[in-house]
């Protein structure tokens, strides 16, 4: 079940399957008095790194996901990222008047990492990132390219993920949440006008 708005941008859907049950509702243009950011996946870590994306990104973000952790994990953090991907994508239609290209590098102590953007309609990842454990407290680690994976293939967006350093799992892991917010954050921002940014004149 889903519910558009898009004159405030923002949506709520209800995605269950036989693996996880998910409930999102998520507004990208700030704080909004009809809800508020609250995340809650039975990973801790994960979940930080999900509220991490909301507060750099701007956006208001409830998410609820029931998923069969007793299994593993890998259900829940892909279906997460097909279901935010699927949210974006919904709120943002047919891209007009929006920047659609961003570059963002942050740090997080030695970590650093860099995102680059395209809302082009055409999904690809590129994921440049290797941790030293399985595990970042809760979360097994390789799970976090297959959230980015479920996100880039439902939101229809090409993003590239490079980590240029970092020692420290957390940091980098969260680094890379905090670019990939950031530069959300500039290619989905409203330019003023109504052109769809693309020569052929459709991104979707």
């Amino acid at each position: 079940m889903n519910s558009a708005s898009p004159a405030n941008r923002s949506i709520s859907i209800a995605r269950e399957t036989k693996e996880t049950q998910i409930n999102l509702r998520l507004a990208i243009d700030g704080p909004t008095t009809d809800f508020s950011t609250r995340i809650s996946t039975g990973i801790g870590f994960f979940d930080h790194m999900i509220e991490a994306f909301a507060k750099h990104a701007g956006v208001t973000l409830e998410l609820k996901c029931v998923g069969d952790l007793h299994i593993d994990q890998h259900h829940t953090v892909e279906d997460v990222g097909i279901v935010l991907g699927q949210a974006v994508a919904k709120i943002l239609g047919d891209c007009a008047g929006i920047e659609r290209f961003a570059l963002m590098e942050c740090p997080l102590d030695e970590a650093l990492s860099k995102v680059v953007i395209d809302i082009s309609g055409r999904p690809f990842l590129h994921f440049g990132a290797q941790f030293r454990r399985p595990w970042i407290g809760q979360l097994d680690s390789s799970l976090l390219r297959e959230f980015f994976s479920g996100f880039v293939l439902h939101a229809r967006w090409t993003v590239h993920i490079d980590v240029l350093r970092g020692e420290n799992d957390h940091h980098i892991a969260e680094s890379i949440f905090k670019a990939f917010a950031r530069a959300a954050k500039i290619a989905w921002k409203q330019t003023g006008d109504k052109d769809i940014p693309s020569t052929k004149g459709s991104l979707v």
